[in-house]
């Protein structure tokens, strides 16, 4: 049997850093406990109406936040508050398959267009990398809003 794993990232601020991954992905924010959120509900808003239910001070209830693939099949994205600034290149980070299949120049404009949205998003761009066939196909490396790297693959 395999493991499952749920990826999580440190953050200055995980409710935006969670809000531009879910555009990413195309992921959801989960309900918070034992709430069911009805259709076309702001689960963001229901996590603070539940946080506020419960007595969370306003000051904490920016510590975390997650997503989840609603297909059920990706991992869970859990985002976590920290003191300190991201001071380095991270040593894990994500490719967003956004290609799949694609070759040449029809892949690199699919790419192209892809930072284009993320952008708009609050990426930041960093580097293109051309096809150098047969050990690499092309990617483009992009940062999130915190500066966490990233490569549209």
């Amino acid at each position: 049997m395999s493991s499952t794993i749920q990826i999580t990232i440190d953050a200055k601020d995980p409710r935006s850093l969670s809000a531009f991954w879910r555009e990413v992905l195309g992921y959801v924010h989960p309900a918070p406990p034992g709430v069911e959120l009805p259709d076309g509900k702001d689960p963001l808003e229901a996590w603070d109406e539940f946080l506020e239910r419960s007595g969370v001070p306003e000051e904490q209830r920016n510590s975390a936040s997650a997503l989840e693939d609603p297909d059920g099949s990706g991992p869970r994205i859990f985002f976590q508050r920290v003191p300190e600034e991201k001071i380095a290149k991270n040593r894990v980070h994500l490719d967003m398959r956004t290609a799949p299949g694609l070759r040449r120049e029809e892949r690199m404009d699919a790419l192209e267009s892809e930072c284009a949205r993320l952008v708009a998003l609050g990426a930041r761009r960093i580097a293109r990398h051309e096809p150098e066939e047969p050990l690499s196909i092309g990617f483009i490396v992009l940062a999130d809003p915190e500066g966490n790297e990233f490569c549209l693959d």
